[in-house]
């Protein structure tokens, strides 16, 4: 079965913790993995419309302004897809957790404990890498790692 492109969301605080996903045991792909929250992009949606739908589904989340961060090829045995990532601060709406075991606020150096596939491990680092330029910017002091 052919993988569909997705769209992530990276929501990160203040703090510059991200929000990740740790999926169920039985799910169909990356069982017990902590990934980002989101999903297969249907026929006819823009991996801007995919991700709406997928974070009020996942989440509850109403996205707000969400930053396009980077389109990353991955190729998983016989299958390519490209995975769509999308950054935004979180406002302090409440989330509820619509799928997976569980959800949890991390730095970018408590990831390297985490169960995560490797391609979502490049990801977290251009996350790193987007929150120093923020951080510039703004004069956030940035994530710790």
């Amino acid at each position: 079965m052919a993988i569909r492109n997705v769209s992530v969301l990276i929501l990160y605080n203040s703090s510059g913790h991200i929000l990740l996903q740790h999926r169920s045991n039985d799910a169909s792909r990356l069982p017990n993995f902590w990934t980002f929250f989101g999903g297969g992009i249907e026929e006819g949606e823009s991996p801007t419309e995919a991700l709406e739908r997928e974070m009020l589904e996942e989440l509850s989340y109403q996205v707000q302004s969400p930053s396009f961060l980077l389109a990353q090829k991955v190729r998983e045995e016989e299958d390519g897809h490209t995975k769509y990532v999308f950054v935004e601060q979180y406002q302090d709406q409440p989330l509820q957790l619509g799928e997976g075991q569980a959800m949890g606020w991390f730095s970018p150096d408590e990831t390297h404990q985490l169960k995560m596939i490797e391609h979502d491990r490049a990801v977290v680092k251009q996350m790193r890498d987007y929150s120093y330029q923020l951080s510039e910017r703004a004069g956030y002091a940035g994530p710790e790692g």
